[in-house]
């Protein structure tokens, strides 16, 4: 199969030259670096950066990211996670980021391993409204959340979708959408033409939004 990303793009939020620009971050939850996850997030970032914004892509497969351990140590000081790995740099992407494209597949039913342990990892830079450890920095940081699955059936696991992102806007997230790209196993995502259009109108529509927020905010 050719190869569809040379490489995943990671520049410095804080970079003066992105200033003004409205800034996305997308994290590919997925075992696999070129399967459907990867193409899906790219083509919504792809959308966003031709409306202008800056973009960058972390793929899970390429990060040494270690689950949780439970341990309190985020909250026990101004240090943050005290795992020393690759999770630090998404810390920082995240802190500067205006909105997070996150994608998964669905296994057996639910989200992957590895989109669980990132967002159990989260736990160190935001605190929902219900934790004693709540931080008002952390509110409402904007997400699309997208799911992909081999069954075609798109109703077959709406029940877990609507639960995750009821989660999600728990966790002081505000979910705009959740695209979810069915029928996999009867072939790869970047075959169907339908999607490629309407994968990136979903990142384009996020910046104008964004946008427009932001114009508002400032009258």
């Amino acid at each position: 199969m050719r190869k569809m990303f040379e490489k995943y793009y990671h520049p410095d939020f804080r970079n003066d030259k992105a200033e003004g620009k409205m800034k996305i971050m997308g994290f590919i939850a997925s075992p696999h670096k070129e399967g459907n996850t990867a193409w899906i997030v790219n083509k919504i970032l792809e959308g966003a950066k031709e409306q202008g914004a800056e973009t960058q892509a972390w793929c899970f497969s390429d990060l040494d990211i270690k689950p949780c351990r439970g341990c309190l140590g985020c909250h026990k000081g101004d240090g943050g996670c005290i795992i020393n790995d690759d999770m630090q740099k998404i810390y920082d992407a995240f802190e500067h980021a205006d909105a997070i494209v996150f994608g998964s597949p669905i296994y057996m039913g639910q989200m992957s391993a590895q989109a669980k342990i990132f967002t159990d990892r989260l736990f160190a830079q935001i605190s929902p409204r219900f934790s004693p450890h709540f931080k008002k920095r952390a509110v409402k940081k904007t997400l699309i959340l997208t799911f992909n699955q081999g069954n075609p059936d798109t109703s077959m696991f709406q029940q877990y979708i609507d639960y995750t992102k009821h989660i999600f806007a728990m966790l002081e997230f505000d979910v705009k959408v959740v695209p979810v790209v069915a029928g996999t196993r009867n072939g790869p995502a970047h075959e169907r033409k339908d999607l490629d259009t309407a994968l990136r109108t979903v990142g384009s529509s996020l910046v104008s939004e964004l946008q427009n927020n932001s114009w508002n905010s400032k009258e």
